[in-house]
């Protein structure tokens, strides 16, 4: 499965009121089940453990908790998002790992981790300056010599646009469908757009449907790459290795001095 068709909850100033989020937050596991994040989990896996990475790991922006299900076995996992939602959701899944509400541009726990994590909420910063912001995030929460794997969709050169659709059915009868489009309405500028379309269906056969448009952050990988070498990390491009149809990602991983 191609994350590009999943979104993040760490979202700032643009998406912070989506319904998502909230109220459908509930929705999540019908919508990308957990076993649709496997292959990928193990693939962060791998190459967090190449890095030499064992023992703690502090995933910002980690959403209803599917890349923590099958990362845990392996690390001993904090997982923060800006949605109680959303973590109530991962709770739920992870009941054994550790869940801190925050916002990935300026949490502070106090504590750093021999590793962080950035998934894709990392694209939900739309500015430079979000993007530092997130970056110096985990440069703090980054022990001396630790690694941080930043995860983003993809980058200014990478881009393409995209329609999916998707969604599953639960064993209690419950079920929803998803139609999501990507676009870029101005190549001129930083930002992407999706826009999403949920159908629910409760356990009485009652339909709701709910849309809504999420704004992105786009940047050149070299300039993903000048801001983290400005918070203190070397930075490594490690080439995602897939089964899925697509071209492979491109991996950030920075190692603290």
């Amino acid at each position: 499965m191609y994350t590009d068709v999943r979104m993040a909850s760490n979202s700032p100033a643009p998406n912070s009121s989506t319904r998502f989020y909230g109220e459908l937050a509930r929705w999540w596991p019908l919508i990308w089940p957990v076993d649709d994040y496997e292959e990928e989990a193990a693939e962060f896996v791998r190459v967090l453990r190449e890095a030499g990475v064992a023992g703690t790991l502090l995933e910002l922006g980690s959403g209803g908790g599917h890349n923590a299900f099958h990362m845990k076995p392996h690390f001993a996992l904090t997982l923060s998002d800006l949605s109680d939602e959303m973590l109530a959701v991962s709770r739920a899944l992870n009941p054994e790992c550790e869940h801190v509400q925050g916002d990935m541009r300026t949490l502070d726990l106090g504590r750093s981790f021999d590793a962080v994590f950035v998934h894709d909420a990392i694209d939900y910063m739309t500015t430079e300056a979000e993007l530092a912001a997130a970056m110096a995030t985990a440069h703090r929460h980054c022990k001396p010599g630790g690694v941080a794997l930043f995860v983003a969709d993809a980058y200014r050169e990478t881009f393409s646009e995209d329609t999916s659709c998707g969604g599953s059915d639960g064993p209690d009868g419950r079920g929803v469908r998803y139609l999501e489009w990507t676009f870029d309405p101005d190549p001129s500028d930083s930002l992407t757009c999706t826009q999403y379309t949920f159908v629910t269906r409760e356990l009485d056969g009652s339909l709701s449907t709910s849309s809504e448009t999420h704004v992105y952050g786009l940047f050149p990988q070299s300039t993903w790459v000048q801001l983290l070498e400005a918070q203190g990390f070397s930075v490594s491009v490690v080439t995602e290795q897939t089964s899925d149809e697509r071209e492979p990602r491109r991996l950030l991983l920075a190692r603290r001095s």
